[in-house]
């Protein structure tokens, strides 16, 4: 059964961190591979789970000043984005390097997050945004990074599941319409992320 929360007793000295970083990094690039998904020509989603989440908070603590004063306020930020068992959590990046270009886009992509939905074998889970901050501003401006939330019924667990379940994608804003159909080797590792 997968993990649901970072306590403090999770959490390295970051002398001891400093010795495994490198490798560490390696292996959530490597596990990193099959928990994201591409959806049109700007946007990927990063599925997040208890271990993605543990190297974020580690990364933080490690280039961040504060060290252990800071432990507490990490936990509150990250331990959202670890799936709950019934759900699957993404952040939701549009990844665009050119800066003008990125403006523009995002400049009319206002209420994307409210848009993105999950289907699998025909049922839908729509994307609930958490609501930690506003990510589009009054002007109708989206910001590039989204996190998801993506509560399923047990029925849906249970598709999901099922070997070969056809798994989309797709974001529905009028100015990004795009869907992509989730990988076999993607919906795999994702469905671990249930109880």
């Amino acid at each position: 059964m997968a993990k649901h929360e970072l306590t403090g007793a999770d959490i390295m000295p970051m002398d001891e961190y400093a010795k495994v970083r490198s490798e560490r990094r390696r292996a959530v690039t490597e596990l990193k591979k099959n928990r994201r998904l591409a959806v049109g020509p700007d946007a990927s989603f990063y599925f997040e789970c208890f271990e993605t989440m543990w190297h974020q908070v580690h990364e933080m603590l490690y280039i961040e000043p504060g060290g252990e004063a800071r432990i507490a306020d990490e936990l509150a930020a990250y331990n959202p984005l670890i799936p709950k068992g019934s759900e699957l959590v993404a952040t939701l990046m549009f990844e665009i390097d050119d800066a003008e270009r990125r403006g523009r886009i995002l400049a009319g992509l206002g209420g994307v997050e409210e848009t993105v939905a999950l289907r699998v074998d025909g049922e839908t889970v729509k994307a609930v945004p958490e609501d930690d901050v506003e990510r589009t501003s009054s002007e109708g401006k989206a910001s590039s990074i989204h996190f998801l939330h993506f509560p399923f019924t047990p029925g849906q667990v249970e598709k999901f599941r099922r070997s070969g379940a056809a798994v989309t994608v797709g974001i529905g804003h009028e100015k990004y319409r795009h869907m992509a159909t989730m990988p076999e080797s993607v919906r795999q590792v994702l469905a671990w992320d249930f109880d």
